[in-house]
């Protein structure tokens, strides 16, 4: 009768605040009890937009080559690479499904087809951004094409190439949740469940984490290109301290004024 009445006597327990009762938006409860299933969805949505970005640029590349070694095809690789970003995901991936079946593969490889759109452009206007004289100076200390365009044209075009890669890696981490069409989607597939079911903070959690992805990679992108192209330091420095001095220059001018 003691502990019964014990039991009786003590305050029930206050509902989680991912439970039916309450369904909040924002719940560290919900990230603590499946932080399990909450890290190996944000890990397979990191490395489906890795892969599929790396795959985009290995097939940016050749197809930005050819349409600048031959300008009457450059309408046509833009135009393509153009035209398979209005194709709907929901209708992509199930065409690549017969040759990929329901795997990673599908997805990456559908991502990096939409990729292409930004990637192809970049890495063309890129090369086109390259000084003609810098070009003609090379081939005059011997270099050969493939050297030339390893150790001059693509360094020189990295800025743009890389204003390209951020917006193409930044739709990609969006474009990636679409993967829970076959079941790897990442992120994805816990804002599919979220929305299915109502539950909020399952939503909640996958959404916040997309935008986390989103920034870190672009900061590292960012980070990338400050490490590969000093020389826009360097420049970006020089100009600063002309202005000052130019600045300084003209008080001293006031003064004696």
């Amino acid at each position: 009768m003691t502990l019964l009445a014990a039991a009786a006597s003590a305050p029930a327990a206050e509902p989680s605040c991912y439970s039916r009762l309450t369904n909040e938006w924002f719940c560290l409860d919900y990230v603590r009890d499946r932080r399990e299933e909450v890290l190996d969805a944000a890990g397979q949505h990191l490395l489906i937009t890795v892969l599929a970005v790396a795959l985009g640029v290995a097939l940016a590349v050749p197809l930005a080559l050819l349409a600048r070694r031959l300008p009457r095809l450059e309408a046509s690789v833009l135009g393509l690479s153009t035209g398979l970003y209005t194709v709907p995901s929901i209708a992509l991936f199930p065409l690549l499904v017969p040759f990929t079946g329901l795997t990673m593969t599908t997805v990456v490889i559908g991502l990096a087809l939409y990729a292409l759109t930004v990637l192809v452009r970049a890495f063309l206007e890129g090369l086109r951004s390259v000084p003609d004289e810098v070009r003609e100076s090379a081939r005059g200390l011997g270099y050969g094409a493939g050297r030339l365009l390893v150790r001059i044209e693509l360094p020189l075009a990295l800025p743009v190439v890389m204003a390209g890669l951020r917006v193409a890696t930044v739709s990609t981490v969006a474009l990636t949740t679409v993967g829970s069409l076959v079941s790897y989607g990442g992120l994805g597939n816990l804002i599919r469940d979220g929305v299915t079911t109502n539950f909020r903070a399952e939503l909640m959690t996958a959404a916040v984490l997309c935008v986390v992805i989103a920034f870190a990679l672009d900061a590292l992108i960012v980070l990338a290109q400050r490490l590969l192209t000093p020389w826009t330091r360097t420049r970006g420095s020089t100009r600063a301290t002309r202005a000052g001095r130019s600045g300084r220059s003209g008080r001293a001018q006031e003064a004696e004024a």
